[in-house]
């Protein structure tokens, strides 16, 4: 790159313009979230308003949580396609344009009258937009990471990465304190006939808001640079990605098994199982979940900074010992005495922090060109093929062996650390932003 090219001669600290990029994209990151989760939290009501009322129970819940799964089998299929445009026509179109088609889904859920109104056209409209939140959020998680990484120097991008991962659990977190506000200030009752709604409408406007904010946002430099340089993909990117860049492709589907590992059993799954395993309260258990997440949220960004400082093999290697010891300790110490469980998922939050490491892995597996397609395939294909199956695997592990989750976060985190320790590539730099790579013809 010659000394005239745009991104030399940058400074290498962060700017205010930097700060206020991470700022409104962890912003826009965690009401996405928050809108995507929102709908677990309150299964019950909306098996209740959405299905017959002389179904069973237990068959309004399954039904209930196949359209919330309806959502994770579209994420990968909107990643791609929003992937795919992002690589061709930039990065901040389609960054705004996943908040909009997260939004309105979340905006309509809210208002959608009931099954005794309009019949199974409720369930419907229901599945089709849980569909089109699959979509979004499918697009935004790597969306966000490429737009930040390639927004900041290039000796930052750990901890740009670490803070819109840190925005995105913060989405998780505003949900579970959300759920747990409306159960406080409702009835039952009252929950069930109208404040079920109450979030997701809420969330639809402040995801239009965020949508609105991000108008303010700037075209990725590197991006730009690609752009003046002709060096957008001739071909279709994921074309590109499948037949010149399988070796990052595979290490960044292993790094995502261990962040959904880390993700789907120790914070989404934990919970209900020490209520069944240990007989700890629901109270308990959510009261201890959210203060993993909290901790987990802080974990991320630190762990993004010291990416930046130590690269992510040594923090991979160190965080993921760490993970493993903090999953035994989740399903031992409980296990003995039930009042130290908030305290231990505190400290386990704090572990699954290590994930913060695999955005960085992925955005330095694939050159700008192809970046978000790879990126968003990876990411989004083995999130989920993992995130479906894991729930299935500990659930049936767990009747033989009450450890069975500690065991398989412990396997998936060592297939992890061989991954990031064998194909972990460090970004060749130079000046301010990632040298950019053309693509190949």
């Amino acid at each position: 790159m010659s000394p005239a090219s745009p991104a030399a001669g940058r400074h290498h600290r962060l700017t205010r313009r930097d700060a206020r990029t991470l700022a409104l994209a962890s912003l826009g990151g965690a009401l996405e979230f928050y809108d995507f989760i929102i709908y677990v939290f309150f299964t019950v009501a909306i098996g209740h308003v959405f299905f017959p009322a002389d179904m069973p129970d237990w068959l309004q819940q399954v039904q209930a949580f196949g359209i919330f799964a309806a959502g994770y089998l579209a994420r990968p299929l909107g990643g791609v396609v929003m992937a795919h445009f992002g690589d061709l026509f930039g990065r901040k179109r389609v960054f705004t344009f996943s908040v909009f088609l997260m939004a309105v889904p979340t905006l309509i859920i809210g208002l959608i009258p009931t099954y005794q109104s309009i019949g199974y056209a409720a369930p419907l409209l229901l599945l089709l937009m849980r569909a089109l939140q699959g979509a979004a959020i499918g697009g935004e998680a790597p969306g966000a990471w490429v737009f930040v990484a390639e927004h900041v120097p290039a000796r930052h991008v750990g901890l740009a990465c670490g803070l819109l991962t840190g925005g995105l659990t913060g989405g998780i977190l505003l949900g579970s304190l959300m759920a747990t506000g409306i159960n406080v200030a409702f009835t039952p009752e009252e929950v069930g006939a109208f404040a079920w709604r109450i979030p997701f409408v809420v969330g639809g406007i402040f995801g239009l808001i965020a949508m609105y904010l991000r108008r303010f946002l700037e075209e990725t430099p590197v991006f730009e640079e690609m752009r003046k340089a002709a060096a957008v993909s001739a071909e279709m990117p994921l074309k590109a990605v499948i037949k010149r860049h399988g070796r990052g492709v595979v290490v960044s589907m292993l790094a995502t098994w261990m962040l959904t590992a880390g993700i789907v059993v120790l914070i989404l799954m934990t919970p209900s199982l020490m209520q069944k395993l240990h007989k700890i309260s629901p109270a308990e258990t959510l009261a201890a979940n959210v203060a993993a997440t909290l901790t987990l949220t802080v974990s991320v960004i630190a762990v993004g900074a010291l990416v930046d400082r130590f690269g992510p093999r040594r923090v991979t290697a160190l965080g993921g010992v760490l993970l493993i010891a903090a999953a035994y300790a989740l399903y031992l110490v409980p296990a003995a005495d039930p009042s130290l469980l908030l305290p231990v998922y505190a400290l386990v939050g704090f572990a699954v922090g290590v994930i913060g490491v695999v955005p960085v892995v992925m955005v330095q597996a694939f050159p700008p060109a192809v970046r978000f397609s790879g990126l968003s395939f990876s990411y989004n294909v083995a999130y989920a093929i993992s995130g479906g199956l894991t729930p299935l695997v500990v659930s049936l592990l767990v009747a033989v062996d009450p450890l069975s989750p500690a065991h398989y976060v412990a396997a998936v985190t060592v297939v992890g650390i061989l991954a990031v320790l064998v194909g972990a590539r460090r970004p060749v730099a130079h000046g301010r932003r990632s040298v950019v790579q053309p693509a190949r013809p």
